[in-house]
């Protein structure tokens, strides 16, 4: 009997081989049936190295999870934050039958030779379709500055590329808009070559009337599925933002007004300029309220010189800046400096 015990013990243990991991788990993904690969041993959560794993593998943890049916073999760098370099890679490689009921029961390899650009991910097709993610944030990258690239949005600290499909130009005004960016002025898919394998897709469509203060504001769909690729990656182009100033006053809060747009200050017609517009300009300066001047004392300041950047601005009176009002494109009028916008702000 001690002989038969010392054989199983030796086999059971022989160089190559792990105890099976006591549990589980999808790190990184938006929900808890996508993510990194990562096993529980000895109290010790660590991932597992991607040598030889494919969606056999996957269909075991998500069975394990009940998480539905395997959907993908995504690698686990794409999700953050990543493993952090003092955590172990605990698995070499797993070989799953595809019917085990838990990743205990496949076979296993202790690990020689992996490091944590090769962990293992997983996604499954996540049975609660009723999610409905939220993002947490957006940006433009890859572009010239800021207000110019592709569309990313950021949930649980994982960054996604939006699609084009369901996209439209009221979502790229919000965009703009929550970027403190000017109008927006064009939204389009471009192939992004660059982005195959680095990030993944935003699976939900966004629903957005234009007049949000933020993308999270916009109703959004059920995380679900779509046929989209890095082709179909949606940029978007805005306005740069301008500086404004006050002109010819006898502090920063009152003058002739003028805004900066290619590096060159320029000043703004009057046509349709009124209260909600002195309100906007008042409140982006931090200059108090408007004082509603006379049509007398907003010719106080005189003409200006130079270029005549806007025409035709409307405000609703509730912007946080002038960029975010309509505007005809920079540049194009039909006024004289004798039209020249001037607005006088209370300072407080």
């Amino acid at each position: 009997m001690a002989l038969l015990f010392s054989l199983i013990l030796a086999i059971c243990t022989r160089p190559g081989f792990l105890a099976s991991p006591s549990g589980v788990r999808l790190v990184g993904g938006l929900h808890r049936c996508e993510g990194r690969v990562e096993v529980e041993q000895k109290g010790q959560w660590g991932t597992v190295c991607d040598d030889g794993w494919d969606i056999k593998d996957v269909a075991v943890v998500c069975r394990e999870l009940g998480c539905g049916a395997a959907s993908g073999t995504p690698s686990g760098i794409l999700y953050e934050p990543p493993a952090e370099k003092e955590q172990k890679v605990l698995i070499q490689s797993v070989s799953c039958t595809g019917t085990e009921d838990t990743l205990a029961q496949c076979e296993q390899e202790e690990v020689y030779d992996c490091s944590h650009d090769e962990d293992a991910g997983a996604s499954c097709e996540n049975p609660e379709s009723s999610f409905f993610p939220v993002p947490e944030g957006v940006r433009l990258a890859d572009g010239p500055g800021h207000c110019k690239g592709r569309v990313e949005v950021k949930h649980q600290n994982q960054w996604y590329i939006v699609c084009q499909t369901g996209w439209s130009l009221r979502a790229a005004k919000v965009v703009c808009r929550q970027l403190g960016c000017g109008r927006a002025i064009l939204t389009q898919k471009r192939c992004n070559k660059h982005a195959y394998g680095q990030r993944p897709i935003w699976l939900s469509q966004m629903s957005c009337s234009g007049r949000e203060a933020t993308l999270q504001d916009c109703p959004s769909g059920p995380w679900g599925k779509n046929t989209c690729n890095h082709d179909e990656d949606t940029w978007v182009e805005c306005e740069d933002p301008f500086d404004l100033r006050l002109v010819g006053g006898n502090n920063l809060c009152s003058g002739r007004l003028e805004v900066l747009h290619k590096g060159v200050w320029g000043s703004v017609c009057d046509d349709n300029w009124g209260e909600k517009e002195d309100q906007v300009v008042c409140k982006q300066l931090g200059c108090g309220k408007s004082l509603s001047p006379s049509f007398k004392d907003r010719k106080y300041y005189g003409p200006g010189v130079g270029r005549i950047w806007l025409d035709n601005v409307r405000c609703s009176g509730e912007e946080q800046s002038l960029e975010q009002c309509q505007h005809r494109f920079w540049g194009f009028h039909d006024c004289t400096h004798q039209e020249d916008v001037a607005v006088i702000c209370s300072g407080q």
